[in-house]
Protein backbone atom coordinates (compact mmCIF):
# COMPACT_ATOMS: atom_id res chain seq x y z
CA UNK A 1 0.00 0.00 0.00
CA UNK A 2 1.39 3.39 -0.86
CA UNK A 3 1.32 6.51 1.55
CA UNK A 4 -1.23 7.92 -0.48
CA UNK A 5 -3.27 4.86 0.38
CA UNK A 6 -2.81 4.47 3.39
CA UNK A 7 -3.61 8.10 4.03
CA UNK A 8 -6.02 8.80 1.74
CA UNK A 9 -4.22 12.09 0.67
CA UNK A 10 -1.92 12.75 -2.04
CA UNK A 11 -1.90 15.09 -5.10
CA UNK A 12 -1.79 14.31 -8.69
CA UNK A 13 -0.51 17.18 -10.77
CA UNK A 14 -2.49 17.58 -14.52
CA UNK A 15 -1.82 19.89 -17.35
CA UNK A 16 1.13 22.58 -16.99
CA UNK A 17 0.47 26.11 -18.10
CA UNK A 18 2.66 27.01 -21.67
CA UNK A 19 5.25 29.59 -20.75
CA UNK A 20 4.09 29.65 -17.02
CA UNK A 21 4.22 27.96 -13.80
CA UNK A 22 0.59 26.75 -13.56
CA UNK A 23 -1.04 23.91 -13.83
CA UNK A 24 -4.41 21.84 -12.99
CA UNK A 25 -4.24 18.85 -10.55
CA UNK A 26 -6.35 16.60 -8.37
CA UNK A 27 -5.58 17.30 -4.60
CA UNK A 28 -7.06 13.93 -2.70
CA UNK A 29 -8.04 13.99 0.91
CA UNK A 30 -10.03 11.41 2.98
CA UNK A 31 -13.44 13.44 1.70
CA UNK A 32 -13.12 13.66 -1.73
CA UNK A 33 -11.23 15.25 -4.29
CA UNK A 34 -10.21 18.94 -5.52
CA UNK A 35 -9.55 19.37 -8.59
CA UNK A 36 -7.34 22.11 -8.99
CA UNK A 37 -6.76 25.24 -9.30
CA UNK A 38 -9.54 25.76 -7.02
CA UNK A 39 -11.08 28.52 -5.38
CA UNK A 40 -11.83 27.62 -1.49
CA UNK A 41 -14.64 28.90 0.36
CA UNK A 42 -13.87 30.81 3.74
CA UNK A 43 -15.72 29.42 6.85
CA UNK A 44 -14.10 31.43 9.51
CA UNK A 45 -16.98 29.75 12.12
CA UNK A 46 -17.62 26.85 10.91
CA UNK A 47 -19.81 28.47 8.05
CA UNK A 48 -19.54 30.79 5.34
CA UNK A 49 -21.52 33.67 6.56
CA UNK A 50 -24.89 33.95 5.96
CA UNK A 51 -25.40 30.87 3.64
CA UNK A 52 -26.05 27.28 4.54
CA UNK A 53 -23.57 24.26 4.08
CA UNK A 54 -25.87 23.00 1.60
CA UNK A 55 -26.27 25.90 -0.42
CA UNK A 56 -22.26 26.26 -0.97
CA UNK A 57 -22.34 22.74 -1.78
CA UNK A 58 -24.75 23.42 -4.33
CA UNK A 59 -23.20 26.74 -5.78
CA UNK A 60 -19.93 24.59 -6.65
CA UNK A 61 -17.26 24.76 -4.07
CA UNK A 62 -15.14 22.12 -3.42
CA UNK A 63 -14.09 22.52 -0.01
CA UNK A 64 -14.46 25.00 2.93
CA UNK A 65 -11.27 26.99 4.77
CA UNK A 66 -12.39 27.42 8.84
CA UNK A 67 -10.19 29.02 11.43
CA UNK A 68 -8.55 27.26 14.22
CA UNK A 69 -8.05 30.40 16.32
CA UNK A 70 -11.97 31.72 16.25
CA UNK A 71 -12.94 27.57 16.49
CA UNK A 72 -10.63 27.35 19.70
CA UNK A 73 -12.03 30.31 21.46
CA UNK A 74 -15.82 29.57 20.48
CA UNK A 75 -16.92 26.70 20.75
CA UNK A 76 -13.98 25.20 21.39
CA UNK A 77 -12.22 22.58 19.49
CA UNK A 78 -12.71 20.14 22.20
CA UNK A 79 -16.17 20.03 21.45
CA UNK A 80 -16.29 20.13 17.31
CA UNK A 81 -13.99 17.34 17.90
CA UNK A 82 -16.81 15.52 20.51
CA UNK A 83 -18.96 16.04 17.54
CA UNK A 84 -16.74 14.00 14.68
CA UNK A 85 -15.06 16.75 13.40
CA UNK A 86 -15.47 19.96 11.16
CA UNK A 87 -17.77 18.63 8.33
CA UNK A 88 -19.66 16.56 10.97
CA UNK A 89 -20.21 19.64 13.29
CA UNK A 90 -21.18 21.94 10.32
CA UNK A 91 -22.62 19.30 8.58
CA UNK A 92 -20.42 19.45 5.23
CA UNK A 93 -19.56 16.72 3.46
CA UNK A 94 -16.53 17.47 1.26
CA UNK A 95 -12.91 17.82 1.94
CA UNK A 96 -11.89 20.63 4.95
CA UNK A 97 -9.33 22.92 5.60
CA UNK A 98 -8.16 25.32 8.91
CA UNK A 99 -4.96 27.45 9.01
CA UNK A 100 -2.75 27.73 12.43
CA UNK A 101 -4.71 30.26 13.98
CA UNK A 102 -1.31 32.89 13.30
CA UNK A 103 -2.63 34.98 11.33
CA UNK A 104 -5.61 35.51 13.72
CA UNK A 105 -3.12 35.64 16.78
CA UNK A 106 -0.71 37.68 15.50
CA UNK A 107 -2.78 40.16 13.77
CA UNK A 108 -4.05 41.14 17.50
CA UNK A 109 -0.49 42.39 18.25
CA UNK A 110 -0.76 45.31 15.93
CA UNK A 111 -4.61 45.94 16.30
CA UNK A 112 -4.63 46.56 12.74
CA UNK A 113 -7.50 43.99 10.31
CA UNK A 114 -5.07 43.19 7.27
CA UNK A 115 -1.78 44.29 8.76
CA UNK A 116 0.42 42.14 10.87
CA UNK A 117 3.50 42.62 12.76
CA UNK A 118 5.35 40.95 15.98
CA UNK A 119 6.82 42.59 18.70
CA UNK A 120 10.46 43.42 18.51
CA UNK A 121 11.69 45.00 21.85
CA UNK A 122 14.14 48.03 20.71
CA UNK A 123 13.65 48.25 16.71
CA UNK A 124 11.48 51.62 16.36
CA UNK A 125 10.37 50.16 12.98
CA UNK A 126 8.95 47.19 14.81
CA UNK A 127 6.87 48.28 17.25
CA UNK A 128 4.14 48.58 14.54
CA UNK A 129 0.84 49.42 16.07
CA UNK A 130 -2.52 50.88 15.15
CA UNK A 131 -3.57 54.07 16.79
CA UNK A 132 -5.47 53.85 19.82
CA UNK A 133 -5.06 50.41 19.82
CA UNK A 134 -3.54 47.43 22.72
CA UNK A 135 -0.89 44.67 21.39
CA UNK A 136 -3.23 42.03 22.53
CA UNK A 137 -0.53 39.45 21.23
CA UNK A 138 3.27 38.82 22.34
CA UNK A 139 5.81 36.33 20.49
CA UNK A 140 8.66 34.74 22.01
CA UNK A 141 11.35 32.12 21.03
CA UNK A 142 8.37 29.11 22.60
CA UNK A 143 5.36 30.84 20.79
CA UNK A 144 2.58 33.54 21.48
CA UNK A 145 0.77 34.96 24.16
CA UNK A 146 -2.36 36.67 23.35
CA UNK A 147 -5.96 38.10 24.88
CA UNK A 148 -9.36 36.78 23.32
CA UNK A 149 -10.73 39.30 21.30
CA UNK A 150 -14.29 37.98 23.22
CA UNK A 151 -13.60 38.48 26.49
CA UNK A 152 -9.99 39.48 27.37
CA UNK A 153 -9.34 35.72 28.68
CA UNK A 154 -5.11 35.42 28.26
CA UNK A 155 -4.22 32.21 26.52
CA UNK A 156 -0.81 30.87 24.84
CA UNK A 157 -0.40 29.52 21.35
CA UNK A 158 2.55 27.12 20.73
CA UNK A 159 3.14 24.98 17.51
CA UNK A 160 2.45 22.18 19.56
CA UNK A 161 -1.13 24.07 20.82
CA UNK A 162 -1.68 24.61 17.09
CA UNK A 163 -1.54 21.00 16.53
CA UNK A 164 -3.61 19.62 19.34
CA UNK A 165 -6.65 22.30 18.00
CA UNK A 166 -6.23 21.59 14.45
CA UNK A 167 -6.63 18.24 14.94
CA UNK A 168 -9.11 18.31 17.26
CA UNK A 169 -11.17 20.34 14.81
CA UNK A 170 -10.23 17.75 12.30
CA UNK A 171 -9.92 19.49 8.42
CA UNK A 172 -8.45 17.10 6.11
CA UNK A 173 -5.77 20.02 4.98
CA UNK A 174 -3.97 21.69 8.12
CA UNK A 175 -1.61 24.59 8.45
CA UNK A 176 1.98 24.64 10.21
CA UNK A 177 1.97 27.28 13.41
CA UNK A 178 4.09 30.27 11.53
CA UNK A 179 5.06 33.89 12.30
CA UNK A 180 3.61 36.53 10.34
CA UNK A 181 5.19 40.10 9.70
CA UNK A 182 4.02 43.84 8.61
CA UNK A 183 5.79 45.26 5.47
CA UNK A 184 7.18 47.44 7.92
CA UNK A 185 9.34 45.46 9.56
CA UNK A 186 12.89 45.51 9.54
CA UNK A 187 14.87 43.07 7.18
CA UNK A 188 16.80 42.02 10.36
CA UNK A 189 13.29 41.02 12.09
CA UNK A 190 12.27 39.59 8.64
CA UNK A 191 15.33 37.48 8.92
CA UNK A 192 14.60 36.63 12.43
CA UNK A 193 11.22 35.81 11.88
CA UNK A 194 11.67 33.04 8.56
CA UNK A 195 14.16 31.33 10.93
CA UNK A 196 11.68 31.07 14.02
CA UNK A 197 8.93 29.94 11.19
CA UNK A 198 11.16 27.03 10.41
CA UNK A 199 12.14 26.39 13.89
CA UNK A 200 8.55 25.93 14.64
CA UNK A 201 7.68 23.95 11.43
CA UNK A 202 10.06 21.39 13.30
CA UNK A 203 8.10 21.37 16.24
CA UNK A 204 4.42 21.08 14.27
CA UNK A 205 5.76 18.02 12.26
CA UNK A 206 6.67 16.11 15.18
CA UNK A 207 3.48 16.91 17.27
CA UNK A 208 2.11 15.81 14.03
CA UNK A 209 3.22 12.52 14.24
CA UNK A 210 2.85 11.84 17.34
CA UNK A 211 -1.03 13.46 17.15
CA UNK A 212 -1.44 11.29 14.01
CA UNK A 213 -0.54 8.09 15.89
CA UNK A 214 -2.75 8.74 18.61
CA UNK A 215 -5.58 9.72 16.90
CA UNK A 216 -5.41 6.78 14.57
CA UNK A 217 -9.40 6.74 14.66
CA UNK A 218 -9.54 9.59 12.97
CA UNK A 219 -9.23 10.14 8.62
CA UNK A 220 -5.60 11.26 8.14
CA UNK A 221 -4.96 15.13 8.12
CA UNK A 222 -2.19 16.67 5.81
CA UNK A 223 -0.04 19.01 7.31
CA UNK A 224 1.10 22.09 5.20
CA UNK A 225 4.00 24.21 5.89
CA UNK A 226 4.01 27.37 5.89
CA UNK A 227 6.56 29.75 3.65
CA UNK A 228 7.17 33.36 5.02
CA UNK A 229 9.68 36.29 4.19
CA UNK A 230 7.70 38.81 3.12
CA UNK A 231 9.27 40.77 -0.12
CA UNK A 232 12.67 39.23 0.22
CA UNK A 233 13.23 36.97 -3.09
CA UNK A 234 16.21 35.54 -0.83
CA UNK A 235 14.00 35.05 2.43
CA UNK A 236 11.46 33.45 0.10
CA UNK A 237 13.90 30.64 -1.55
CA UNK A 238 15.16 30.23 1.44
CA UNK A 239 12.10 28.99 3.58
CA UNK A 240 10.06 27.13 0.71
CA UNK A 241 13.70 25.38 0.09
CA UNK A 242 14.02 24.54 3.95
CA UNK A 243 10.57 23.22 4.47
CA UNK A 244 10.58 21.42 1.27
CA UNK A 245 13.74 19.66 2.99
CA UNK A 246 12.78 19.21 6.32
CA UNK A 247 12.28 16.26 7.78
CA UNK A 248 11.22 15.15 11.14
CA UNK A 249 11.62 11.21 12.21
CA UNK A 250 10.46 10.73 8.58
CA UNK A 251 7.65 12.87 8.67
CA UNK A 252 7.77 15.44 6.33
CA UNK A 253 5.29 18.29 4.84
CA UNK A 254 2.39 16.96 2.65
CA UNK A 255 1.94 20.58 1.12
CA UNK A 256 2.81 24.38 1.33
CA UNK A 257 1.13 27.16 1.94
CA UNK A 258 2.39 30.95 0.74
CA UNK A 259 1.68 33.23 3.24
CA UNK A 260 2.35 36.51 4.96
CA UNK A 261 3.33 40.22 4.17
CA UNK A 262 3.21 40.97 0.56
CA UNK A 263 2.16 43.94 -1.95
CA UNK A 264 -0.60 43.30 -4.29
CA UNK A 265 1.79 44.25 -7.14
CA UNK A 266 4.24 41.15 -6.42
CA UNK A 267 2.13 38.41 -6.08
CA UNK A 268 2.66 36.97 -8.61
CA UNK A 269 6.36 37.46 -8.60
CA UNK A 270 6.42 36.27 -5.13
CA UNK A 271 4.33 33.16 -5.56
CA UNK A 272 6.94 32.30 -8.23
CA UNK A 273 9.69 32.38 -6.37
CA UNK A 274 8.49 29.66 -3.81
CA UNK A 275 7.08 27.47 -6.66
CA UNK A 276 10.50 27.35 -7.85
CA UNK A 277 11.49 26.04 -4.72
CA UNK A 278 9.05 23.53 -3.74
CA UNK A 279 8.36 19.86 -5.02
CA UNK A 280 5.81 19.50 -8.28
CA UNK A 281 4.33 16.50 -6.43
CA UNK A 282 2.69 18.70 -3.65
CA UNK A 283 0.19 21.26 -3.24
CA UNK A 284 0.74 25.14 -2.72
CA UNK A 285 -1.55 26.99 -1.11
CA UNK A 286 -1.72 30.77 -1.10
CA UNK A 287 -3.36 32.18 1.87
CA UNK A 288 -5.61 35.01 1.94
CA UNK A 289 -5.87 36.47 -1.54
CA UNK A 290 -8.59 38.99 -2.65
CA UNK A 291 -9.74 40.02 -6.21
CA UNK A 292 -9.87 38.19 -9.45
CA UNK A 293 -6.44 39.56 -10.95
CA UNK A 294 -4.88 38.16 -7.98
CA UNK A 295 -6.11 34.64 -8.79
CA UNK A 296 -5.11 35.13 -12.30
CA UNK A 297 -1.70 35.87 -10.96
CA UNK A 298 -1.23 33.28 -8.38
CA UNK A 299 -2.55 30.24 -10.38
CA UNK A 300 -0.63 31.51 -14.10
CA UNK A 301 2.92 31.31 -10.87
CA UNK A 302 2.21 28.08 -9.30
CA UNK A 303 -0.72 28.50 -6.77
CA UNK A 304 -2.72 25.01 -6.70
CA UNK A 305 -5.42 26.58 -4.46
CA UNK A 306 -6.51 30.05 -2.27
CA UNK A 307 -8.93 31.06 -0.36
CA UNK A 308 -10.79 34.38 -0.12
CA UNK A 309 -12.72 36.03 2.30
CA UNK A 310 -13.71 39.02 0.03
CA UNK A 311 -17.13 37.17 -2.31
CA UNK A 312 -18.95 36.69 1.34
CA UNK A 313 -17.27 40.12 2.94
CA UNK A 314 -18.31 42.26 0.17
CA UNK A 315 -21.51 40.70 -0.11
CA UNK A 316 -22.62 41.64 3.51
CA UNK A 317 -22.17 45.06 2.46
CA UNK A 318 -24.70 44.81 -0.91
CA UNK A 319 -20.98 44.87 -3.43
CA UNK A 320 -21.69 42.10 -6.31
CA UNK A 321 -19.47 40.53 -8.63
CA UNK A 322 -20.30 40.54 -12.94
CA UNK A 323 -18.53 40.01 -15.71
CA UNK A 324 -18.16 43.91 -15.75
CA UNK A 325 -16.95 44.37 -12.37
CA UNK A 326 -17.69 45.23 -9.16
CA UNK A 327 -20.41 47.30 -8.49
CA UNK A 328 -22.95 48.35 -5.44
CA UNK A 329 -27.03 47.11 -5.38
CA UNK A 330 -27.81 50.13 -3.21
CA UNK A 331 -27.14 52.71 -6.05
CA UNK A 332 -30.13 54.09 -7.56
CA UNK A 333 -30.24 52.22 -11.07
CA UNK A 334 -30.83 48.99 -9.08
CA UNK A 335 -34.22 50.23 -7.48
CA UNK A 336 -36.18 49.38 -11.05
CA UNK A 337 -34.10 47.06 -12.35
CA UNK A 338 -36.05 43.77 -12.59
CA UNK A 339 -33.88 41.39 -13.89
CA UNK A 340 -31.10 39.15 -12.18
CA UNK A 341 -27.91 40.69 -10.98
CA UNK A 342 -26.46 39.16 -13.75
CA UNK A 343 -27.91 38.31 -17.43
CA UNK A 344 -26.96 34.69 -17.43
CA UNK A 345 -25.55 34.16 -13.94
CA UNK A 346 -26.46 30.52 -13.07
CA UNK A 347 -26.39 30.95 -9.48
CA UNK A 348 -29.77 30.47 -7.35
CA UNK A 349 -29.87 34.01 -6.64
CA UNK A 350 -30.17 35.05 -10.33
CA UNK A 351 -32.59 32.12 -11.67
CA UNK A 352 -34.90 33.51 -8.57
CA UNK A 353 -34.73 37.13 -7.96
CA UNK A 354 -34.37 40.65 -9.14
CA UNK A 355 -31.68 43.67 -8.55
CA UNK A 356 -34.91 45.29 -7.12
CA UNK A 357 -35.59 42.85 -4.88
CA UNK A 358 -32.01 42.78 -3.41
CA UNK A 359 -31.74 46.63 -3.24
CA UNK A 360 -34.99 46.90 -1.21
CA UNK A 361 -33.45 44.02 0.93
CA UNK A 362 -30.31 46.30 1.87
CA UNK A 363 -32.12 49.27 1.80
CA UNK A 364 -34.44 47.66 5.06
CA UNK A 365 -31.23 46.07 6.41
CA UNK A 366 -33.12 42.33 5.65
CA UNK A 367 -30.74 39.48 6.19
CA UNK A 368 -31.84 38.19 3.44
CA UNK A 369 -29.86 40.51 1.09
CA UNK A 370 -26.68 39.49 2.76
CA UNK A 371 -27.89 35.44 1.95
CA UNK A 372 -28.71 36.18 -1.37
CA UNK A 373 -25.43 38.61 -2.80
CA UNK A 374 -23.16 36.06 -0.63
CA UNK A 375 -24.29 32.57 -2.96
CA UNK A 376 -24.35 35.09 -6.12
CA UNK A 377 -20.50 36.02 -5.18
CA UNK A 378 -19.44 32.58 -4.14
CA UNK A 379 -20.76 31.51 -7.43
CA UNK A 380 -18.96 34.08 -9.35
CA UNK A 381 -15.39 33.21 -8.01
CA UNK A 382 -16.11 29.70 -7.90
CA UNK A 383 -17.37 29.55 -11.66
CA UNK A 384 -14.41 32.18 -12.80
CA UNK A 385 -11.40 29.60 -11.29
CA UNK A 386 -13.29 26.71 -12.76
CA UNK A 387 -12.93 28.27 -15.99
CA UNK A 388 -9.50 29.43 -15.49
CA UNK A 389 -8.66 25.33 -15.12
CA UNK A 390 -10.48 24.75 -18.06
CA UNK A 391 -8.54 27.25 -20.15
CA UNK A 392 -5.33 25.28 -18.67
CA UNK A 393 -6.41 22.34 -19.82
CA UNK A 394 -7.89 23.92 -23.37
CA UNK A 395 -4.32 25.90 -23.88
CA UNK A 396 -6.04 28.84 -23.94
CA UNK A 397 -5.24 30.65 -20.43
CA UNK A 398 -3.52 33.59 -21.95
CA UNK A 399 -6.66 34.46 -24.03
CA UNK A 400 -9.23 33.92 -21.27
CA UNK A 401 -6.80 35.91 -18.53
CA UNK A 402 -6.71 39.66 -21.24
CA UNK A 403 -10.42 38.65 -21.96
CA UNK A 404 -11.73 38.51 -18.43
CA UNK A 405 -9.88 41.02 -17.10
CA UNK A 406 -9.79 43.26 -19.99
CA UNK A 407 -13.70 43.45 -19.57
CA UNK A 408 -13.85 43.21 -15.59
CA UNK A 409 -11.74 46.25 -15.13
CA UNK A 410 -12.55 48.39 -17.98
CA UNK A 411 -14.79 50.98 -15.97
CA UNK A 412 -10.98 51.68 -14.05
Amino acid sequence: MTGQEASGFGFTPGVELRGGRGRTGAIHTPHGDIATPAFIAVGTKATVKAVTPEAVADLGAQAVLANAYHLYLQPGSEIVDAAGGLGAFMNWAGPTLTDSGGFQVMSLGVGFKKVLAMDAAGVADDDVIAEGKERLAHVDEDGVTFKSHLNGDLHRFTPEVSMRVQHEIGADIIFAFDELTTLRNTRAYQEESVARTHRWAGRCLAAHDELTRERSHRPYQALFGVVQGAQYEDLRRRAARGLAELDVSGRRFDGFGIGGALEKEKLGTIVGWCADELPVDKPRHLLGISEPDDFFAAIANGADTFDCVNPSRVARNSAVYGADGRYNLLTAASRRHFGPIEDGCDCYTCAHYTRAYLHHLFKAKEMLGATLATIHNERFTVRLVDDIRAAIEQGRFEEFRAAFLGRFYARR
